[in-house]
């Protein structure tokens, strides 16, 4: 976790909670602003998503217990 959420999260912990809760609908039109479609990636998503791409492992079909 960033020190800015850290921060964001102990300003938050200060407001009343229907204050809380229109402080998170804003952060949430920002989100929305910065990837409408939700398809950009947060820096740990990505860090995960380069580390399986450069694993090789497979597993057999018949490994699965598909039931």
């Amino acid at each position: 976790m960033s020190t800015a959420t850290k921060e964001a999260i102990n300003l938050m912990e200060l407001l009343p909670e229907n204050e809380q809760n229109f402080a998170l609908e804003i952060i949430k039109k920002l989100v929305l602003a910065w990837d409408p479609d939700f398809t950009k990636l947060t820096p740990t998503e990505k860090a995960e998503l380069e580390e399986a791409l450069q694993d090789t492992e497979t597993i057999s079909h018949n490994d699965i217990d598909w039931e």
